[in-house]
Order: structure tokens, then sequence, then C-alpha cells
């Protein structure tokens, strides 16, 4: 597997603004933590052939509710309640770059897959460092490692089923558009 890097590093303005609206970022990342629960739902049950990404998206999307669970355990220490869920601008901007066509669409869903996880990994990365020593820094840690698996995780996914060649034209597509679409994201107290 060839590593890759973002192309965009989310800026300090981001990081003083999830500290000075913490709360809005934790029911923010409830919402995100959920919805990746059920996009590995949905891959599974989307492609029930291919054995390996059904143990993988199976155990993912328990993890995801796990950590769903997690945040919303501290949201309630907090006395805060969940909030319906909003559109991700992110999310959605992905989305569209997704092509038609059985196998070129299954790429784009992996190859998405990980670069999301790896923007996530990078912010929770960045709150994590921020945070003060104490229970919450040490969530934010062990959340950051679990993005950096996940990422890896739906890479790999993607080199089982596709040459490398493909790969890395289509990553170095993705990436590019990634970047542009977190520099126009508002700076706000959210995880995208």
């Amino acid at each position: 597997m060839k590593p890759y890097a973002l192309r965009y590093a989310t800026p300090k303005a981001w990081v003083d603004t999830v500290l000075a609206n913490f709360d809005d970022f934790l029911i923010d990342h409830a919402a995100a933590e959920k919805k990746a629960s059920g996009m590995a739902t949905s891959m599974l049950s989307h492609y029930p052939d291919k054995t390996d990404l059904v143990e993988a998206m199976c155990d993912l999307a328990l993890e995801e509710m796990v950590h769903f669970r997690d945040v919303v355990k501290i949201l309630h220490q907090r006395g805060l309640i969940l909030a319906a869920d909003t559109k991700d601008t992110y999310i959605n901007a992905f989305r569209k770059l997704m092509r038609k066509g059985t196998d070129v669409y299954f790429l784009d869903r992996l190859l998405i897959g990980s670069i999301v996880e790896a923007r996530g990994c990078e912010r929770f990365g960045l709150i994590a460092e921020a945070l003060p020593a104490g229970d919450l820094k040490k969530f934010y840690l062990a959340i950051t490692e679990s993005e950096r698996r996940h990422d890896d995780l739906f890479l790999k996914l993607a080199y089982q089923y596709f040459d490398t060649d493909i790969i890395e034209a289509r990553m170095d597509t993705l990436l590019e558009a990634e970047a542009e679409i977190v520099k126009a994201l508002p700076i706000i107290a959210a995880l995208h």
C-alpha cells in the first residue's frame, strides 16, 4: 500500500473555534459517529458478495456505534442532549464526486471513506493535542488512533479489489478535490 497525505492542513482557527464552542462540537461529533456507523452498514448491505468487506464493515459499524455511545455519555455528563442531524456540507460535496458505474462507484466509496477517516484523524488529533490533560484528552487521543485505523482499512480494501495504478490516479484526483472542499468550509465547531 502506498501512503498518501491530505493536501490541506486544518487551520488553527478551526481548533480555536472548537475549543471555544466545545458543547456544539460534541453534539456534531455524536452525529458524525452515528452517520459513520450507518455508512458502514450501507456498505455491507450493498456488497454482500465481498466477504472481507462485509466482515470489516460489520466491525466498523459496531465500533462507530460504540464511539457514538461514548460521545452521548459525555454529552449527558455535561447536561447536553443530542440534536437533530444536519446536512454535512463536506460529505455532500464528496458524494457529488462519486462516479456512476458499479466498479468506479465502489472504488470511489472506498477511497472517499479513506480520505474522510484521514481528515477525522487529523482533526481529532488537533483537538486531542489542544485539550488539557484528563479523560477528555485521553478519549480524543483514542478516537484519533481509531480514525487512523479506519483510514487504513478503507485503503487496504481498495487495494484488495482494485489495481494500484487505478487507485493512485483516482486518489490523486480525490485528494485535490478534498483540499478544495475543506478550504471552502466555514470555520465552525463541527468535525467538517
